[in-house]
């Protein structure tokens, strides 16, 4: 067993009917840039009504037809928020609780210890968190219930340097179901692409056609900050 193998995330994606929402951190096979990805999946109508809009510090979700949502309470958030030059990406609105953590000169760690997994029983959707530093090094974590009941958090948190070529993948599920699976191990280790656009349409082509909903990718250079992202919606 190869227990540092590098997975290709198309093929990841390629037979998975629902990750759920999904996070990427690594950093470019030729070393110059951070890599951040987040993108959203969905079953239900009020899930599938949302579009990702571009906000001044990062993206917010919001409904693509006002008139169909009926619960926002846990699908309109901002999932990446700019704190300085820290890139905090989450499923959730622990985005906020990170960001204003970071603020006050808490931790990564520390923000998360007071949330937990999604009130969305017998799912109980994990929240999936993850931080990139600007050096391209970066955090993960996933909060998520301790037993099917739904009476106690687990919090699993994971730390990488940055390395030439290679990324971390993490999701709300494994695959689709009823109740529907929660994501099990660490982070998936998967190849990283040096083009954008190349990296970006091996996510969007590979999502399920039926759940897919939002892709954000963005490419950050690691010796001036400057970046170039891409947001893609089924609805626009």
């Amino acid at each position: 067993m190869n227990v540092y193998e590098i997975g290709d995330i198309a093929a990841k994606l390629k037979d998975n009917t629902y990750p759920g929402r999904g996070i990427i951190l690594g950093i470019t096979p030729d070393g110059t840039k951070k890599v951040a990805a987040y993108f959203i999946m969905g079953r239900s109508v009020n899930s599938r009504n949302r579009i990702f809009r571009e906000e001044a510090d990062g993206i917010s979700t919001e409904a693509f037809d006002p008139s169909l949502l009926a619960d926002p309470s846990l699908i309109i958030y901002h999932p990446v928020r700019e704190v300085g030059d820290t890139l905090v990406v989450t499923n959730g609105d622990q985005t906020d609780t990170i960001a204003d953590g970071l603020r006050l000169g808490s931790t990564f760690e520390a923000a998360l210890r007071t949330r937990e997994f999604e009130p969305d029983g017998p799912n109980w959707t994990p929240r999936i968190s993850g931080m990139q530093e600007k050096d391209g090094s970066y955090r993960m974590s996933i909060l998520k219930s301790a037993d099917p009941e739904g009476s106690a958090c687990a919090r699993q948190f994971f730390e990488y340097p940055p390395i030439k070529g290679l990324g971390h993948f993490i999701h709300t599920y494994v695959t689709d179901g009823t109740p529907i699976p929660t994501f099990v191990g660490e982070p998936e280790r998967i190849a990283m692409m040096d083009d954008m656009d190349e990296f970006t349409a091996a996510l969007w082509n590979n999502l399920n056609q039926d759940n897919k909903i939002s892709l954000f990718v963005r490419y950050t250079d690691l010796e001036d900050g400057s970046f170039e992202q891409a947001i893609i919606n089924v609805h626009e």
